[in-house]
């Protein structure tokens, strides 16, 4: 009887669960028994392992085989599984020693020929293999520098079942075929999934905010937005720049952390949005999907255990949704508990997973269904009540979660073609907004907070309070019914942004103005000095 043991990861979402794969060869009729919850894919893994060791040179035993993944209640999917169950296969024969495999973790697809195939999560497969406290994970040669990320974790990549085989017995490792220049490799088939995305991921050109023209009542509200990460509602006319302005939200914001950076490249991986030859997203994500999307593809879903949805892909980055009351009102009000929480957790038939969803939120609207509502000149013949319905589509609990409210107005046609001094750039805004972002970390240096809007309103009420009698005019708001409870610690918030921008010690009354303004789109008096310029 040959008995031997591996290791290899069970994906929940973007969270590992490690798996023990054991491998047990008794005398009797050859047979191959594969237990442990596995799922359709993982079951076929039979056909794919018995082919690939036997065209890598390896003896298939003629026993009766049973490969058990424990724990065996926690489900199973994928072909990731395939590298762990060959070199079990091939322990229990004793093949290589059970010895040299007992601590490894192998993540990977064989094909028939023995190749290994990349397979989608490799980040987050080997960082539960790191936090278990494995220290050698065996992956795709591909994906090795995917699995570089995790610190502290010795990586070997391999191409072929032939290479691990002659690195665990300590014989000379055979060269395979390289891919011809110009060729597609065809183990990177299957990596991307095609249309999963929704949008682009933070790669190549990014948008100039220099090529917005006027505008700017809106600019000013984006760099609010990107320097407190609040949510921002943009309300205008076709044709206006709304789309204009959301498409370079993402530029002003601050490049991601490395831990930020581990976090959504994890996400991409698993939803197989990972660009290709970039193993590491630095940059915040940009996710546009359109107003048809459904439930399951907004928050996550699909059969069996749920996949990524736009939310987690905007994870640290901009979600914006376009034309917003054309969405489904059920799949608009689904985001209100990830507005609050930055997370999502959904559950189905086949186990319950728990995603990241801490993103900006842009809408886009038009104030009516064909656009004209209060615009002069645009002759609108919506009935007030088509409009009010139409607006009505964005329910008002959505909307007390979003901090911004902007209109956007026609752009004039003198500011449009006069030959006027250029506006300023992405950079010099989103200079001020690190700025400003690094003044909000430095104030919150001890607490579980690092931007203006993630503070609970307790604390901004108590610990940190504007100057005396700057909430005045936002509690008298709130005695008229004008501002709910979340409403007020909503614009606190962002005065506390303002004052950051500002360079201010704490916010006082023309901050706290400010922030009514952009909450409510209504005018108020003076502004702060500057603040439209």
């Amino acid at each position: 009887m040959g008995f031997a043991r591996t290791c290899s990861v069970a994906l929940v979402g973007v969270e590992g669960v490690v798996v023990e794969v054991q491998a047990d060869l008794e005398p009797g009729v050859a047979a191959f028994a594969l237990v442990g919850l596995p799922d359709k894919s993982l079951s076929e893994s039979r056909d794919r392992v018995r082919a690939a060791i036997v065209n890598s040179g390896a003896e298939w035993p003629q026993k009766k085989l049973t490969v058990g993944l424990s724990p065996a209640s926690v489900p199973k999917g994928g072909s990731g599984f395939d590298l762990a169950v060959a070199c079990a296969v091939l322990g229990a024969a004793e093949r290589v020693d059970p010895r040299t495999i007992a601590d490894l973790m192998m993540v990977g697809e064989l094909g028939l020929d023995g190749r290994v195939r990349p397979v989608r999560g490799i980040l987050p497969a080997v960082l539960a293999a790191a936090d278990a406290g494995y220290r050698q994970v065996v992956v795709p040669e591909c994906s090795a520098a995917e699995a570089k990320l995790v610190p502290g974790v010795s990586v070997l990549g391999v191409r072929s079942l032939r290479q691990l085989i002659a690195v665990l017995t300590d014989e000379p490792v055979p060269e395979e075929e390289p891919v011809e220049e110009g060729r597609p490799d065809p183990l990177l088939a299957g990596l991307t999934v095609p249309g999963a995305g929704a949008g682009a991921v933070g790669a190549g050109h990014v948008p100039d905010l220099r090529e917005v023209a006027g505008q700017h009542r809106a600019r000013r509200a984006l760099e609010v937005a990107a320097a407190g990460r609040h949510h921002v509602f943009l309300l205008g006319p076709p044709g206006a720049g709304k789309t204009l302005l959301a498409e370079r939200l993402p530029g002003l914001l601050p490049p991601l952390t490395a831990e930020e950076s581990l976090e959504v490249t994890a996400v991409h991986s698993v939803a197989g949005t990972l660009p290709a030859g970039q193993p590491l997203i630095d940059r915040p994500p940009y996710c546009a999907p359109h107003h048809s999307a459904s439930m399951a593809a907004l928050i996550g879903g699909g059969s069996g255990l749920p996949r990524p949805g736009a939310v987690s892909l905007a994870h640290h980055g901009v979600l914006f949704l376009d034309e917003a009351p054309e969405a489904a009102p059920r799949v608009l009000d689904a985001l209100r508990q990830p507005l609050e929480s930055g997370q999502v957790v959904v559950a189905r038939t086949g186990g319950v997973m728990r995603l990241p969803a801490r993103f900006l939120l842009a809408l886009a609207a038009n104030p009516c269904p064909c656009g004209g509502h209060g615009v002069g000149g645009e002759g609108c013949e919506c009935p007030p009540s088509v409009v009010r319905r139409y607006q009505a589509r964005l329910s008002a609990p959505l909307l007390d979660r979003v901090d911004l409210r902007v209109t956007v107005e026609p752009v004039a046609r003198t500011e449009l073609t006069a030959a006027a001094a250029p506006a300023e750039s992405t950079a010099e805004v989103a200079a001020r907004v690190l700025a400003a972002r690094e003044r909000a970390a430095a104030r919150l240096a001890d607490t579980p907070w690092r931007t203006n809007s993630d503070v609970p309103g307790h604390e901004l009420r108590t610990r940190w309070r504007p100057e005396p009698e700057a909430l005045a005019e936002a509690e008298r708001d709130m005695e008229r019914g004008l501002l709910t409870a979340r409403g007020l610690d909503r614009v606190l918030r962002v005065a506390w942004t303002l004052a950051d921008l500002a360079a201010r010690a704490r916010p006082g009354p023309d901050e706290v103005r400010h922030a009514l303004e952009l909450r409510t789109g209504v005018r108020r008096g003076a502004l702060m000095a500057g603040a439209l310029s």
